[in-house]
């Protein structure tokens, strides 16, 4: 079993999702029936308070965690925990750190959490902080191929005000992408409510129809940076809300995916790509500092986006540090 009682922050993207539904998500070998023991004995709590498995949680809640039993029970020492290497490499990831705050460099490829087949994730290597208190919590969720920014709270009360900033769409998001083609305009903002069709690997977003009850309000901001001719540009992209794979599904659906997207891009896209990866990194976040103050993170480009930009020409010095200052949401 874990040995520990966790609190753990539902994510922006998992809004309204099941309490069930939620744990089979971080943990796959659960049964509903160990969930449902454990909420009816108070053992899982949200924000304090006792729930039922079928109750949907709200983005920043706090779930307390009790001792689950593991997939594959094992002994200290043996080849799950973390080695030197591990630590080192997890340490590696740094781009800033205090006493409330740590900033990752997260690297493409790197999951954020575990998942059946997923066994070196973000969530793993935290254990090179130490157990208990000492672990950092995530607050946030970037997906397994977009590069870039990840941050992380010290403790229960650093975590809880970061995920309330997340929760309370107060954290400036702005990812770097390079998407086909040029779109028109240049910059605006799309208003397009998204909905989940498929399951684990082959889950998508989709657009909704506006009276559909399974669509979720999704709003990007959008500012082009530069252009490779007509073939493709270097887009600033902001989410205004955290929908799962929101940034991507939007661009497709106005017709510029991003490059490298095998998932949501179509033959013209996928041609261009070539051998490119996911072109997409969370370049910058910008939120107000748990213990006072602003926070501002930059992550250096990934070597998968240096591939992009060499591949296109572009350059990092033709971007304004912010290209949505006095960018607010429409609505």
């Amino acid at each position: 079993m874990s040995r520990e009682v966790q609190t753990l922050y539902v994510a922006e993207d998992e809004h309204d999702i099941r309490l069930d539904r939620w744990f089979k998500r971080r943990w796959p070998h659960l049964t509903h029936i160990q969930v449902e023991k454990m909420a009816r004995s108070g053992q899982i709590r949200v924000d304090g308070s006792r729930v039922k498995p079928q109750d949907r949680l709200t983005a920043g809640a706090a779930v307390r965690v009790p001792p689950l039993p593991d997939d594959n029970p094992r002994k200290p020492g043996d080849l799950h925990e973390l080695t030197e290497r591990d630590v080192a490499y997890a340490k590696s990831l740094v781009l800033y750190e205090d006493h409330m705050v740590i900033a990752l460099n997260k690297p493409h490829g790197l999951a954020v959490q575990g998942g059946t087949k997923t066994t070196k994730h973000v969530d793993r290597l935290l254990s090179a902080w130490g157990e208990g208190m000492d672990r950092p919590r995530l607050v946030h969720r970037l997906d397994r191929d977009t590069s870039g920014v990840l941050l992380l709270g010290k403790g229960p009360e650093a975590a809880k005000r970061l995920a309330g900033a997340f929760a309370r769409r107060q954290a400036k998001k702005t990812y770097w992408a390079i998407v086909i083609g040029n779109p028109k305009p240049t910059h605006g903002q799309i208003d397009l409510a998204l909905k989940k069709t498929g399951i684990n690997d082959y889950e998508m977003m989709r657009p909704a129809e506006p009276k559909d009850p399974k669509g979720e309000p999704a709003e990007t901001a959008f500012a082009t940076i530069s252009r490779a001719a007509h073939r493709a540009s270097w887009m600033a992209l902001r989410p205004f809300t955290g929908r799962t794979h929101q940034l991507r599904a939007h661009m497709a659906a106005i017709g510029h995916p991003i490059l490298g997207d095998h998932k949501y891009g179509d033959e013209k896209s996928r041609e261009l790509s070539g051998v490119l990866k996911l072109q997409l990194h969370a370049r910058r976040i910008e939120l107000d500092h748990p213990g006072g103050g602003t926070l501002i993170v930059e992550a250096p480009l990934s070597p998968e986006i240096k591939a992009g930009f060499a591949h296109f020409g572009f350059s990092e010095d033709e971007s304004d540090v912010d290209p949505f200052e006095g960018v607010k949401r429409q609505r």
